[in-house]
């Protein structure tokens, strides 16, 4: 009786967080499903609630993905991001591990860095965006006072110029939460194996290799799903450093505002439902892109299962 109590208790306690999971975020992913499958589908015309009764909408139809699909803006915005993952995603692993193991040798002084490295996580992206712009300025840029390249244009310069900047935001802005992560699994580790290793004469590489990844595994695995996630929903880092565009929807960089469009990107272009078809072709980008980051999510937990020791 009292485990039964317990159950109920523990019920109660999460039906509030598991009502609003349901509302917030199963609701609308059911709603853009739907949208998905009809055809020039408008908030106008009587929305979703009750398209059933209404003959202007074709559902289910499959235009909506044809178009998307079809369309070379989409196509160009899914190549961007595909390569925003696989540049940084790798490299702000690697920095990020890089700069735990350091600060975790570090005894005097470790609270000051480690606060003064978290400022960037808790500051504005529009701020950090103007920064950038100061740092990647063409002829007072701090970047190129150093590399002595006065006149260089990085954010308006060539297509490898500004993803050199979209990247390195991408990896500055989230380098302070996955330090933390890689920090706390740092000091989990028992002092003993490191101990033992050295009795042995083992080298700090190998040590590094053999005990330190193979124990931070799940730490690894959890900034690894969480930047291909965050990687692949990004929209705010760059319009954070070209600014807005002339619709409103913010500028990708490129004389056509659309260099480094995103698959975000791609999608806040339609939610406005002012273009012929454009929430049925939001909610249709919306679809593509949840199915591929859950494939990719998918595809680390399996292979976590041979490489993760907890």
């Amino acid at each position: 009786m009292e485990g039964k109590r317990d159950g109920w208790k523990a019920a109660l306690a999460l039906a509030p967080a598991l009502i609003a999971l349901f509302v917030f975020m199963i609701v609308p992913i059911i709603y853009a499903v739907l949208m998905s499958f009809m055809e020039d589908f408008s908030f106008n015309e009587g929305g979703l609630i009750n398209f059933f009764a209404n003959s202007y909408v074709q559902f289910p139809s499959l235009r909506g993905y044809a178009d998307v699909l079809g369309d070379p803006d989409f196509q160009r915005a899914l190549g961007n991001t595909a390569l925003l993952v696989l540049v940084s995603v790798p490299l702000t692993i690697i920095i990020s591990l890089m700069m735990a193991v350091c600060l975790n040798s570090i005894k005097k002084l470790q609270g000051l860095y480690q606060t003064i490295f978290f400022l960037p996580y808790v500051t504005n992206s529009i701020a950090l965006g103007m920064v950038f712009k100061v740092i990647f300025g063409r002829d007072t840029g701090l970047l190129n006072a150093i590399l002595g390249t006065a006149g260089k244009a990085w954010i308006t310069g060539g297509r490898w110029e500004m993803f050199a900047v979209i990247v390195t935001y991408t990896i500055w802005t989230g380098l302070a939460f996955k330090v933390l992560v890689f920090m706390s699994g740092l000091q989990s580790i028992d002092k003993q194996y490191y101990d033992a290793a050295r009795i042995d004469g083992t080298s700090r590489g190998r040590i590094f290799r053999k005990i330190t990844v193979p124990l931070l595994s799940p730490q690894i695995l959890y900034i690894t799903i969480t930047s291909f996630i965050g990687a692949f929903k990004a929209y705010t880092s760059v319009i954070s450093i070209f600014g807005g565009g002339s619709n409103g929807l913010g500028n990708f960089g490129g004389s056509s505002g659309k260099e480094w469009l995103t698959v975000v990107g791609y999608i806040y272009q339609f939610v406005d439902g002012s273009q012929n078809g454009g929430l049925t072709k939001a909610a249709a980008g919306s679809v593509i892109l949840l199915i591929i980051i859950m494939a990719i999510t998918g595809v680390q937990f399996l292979v976590s299962k041979k490489k993760v020791h907890y």
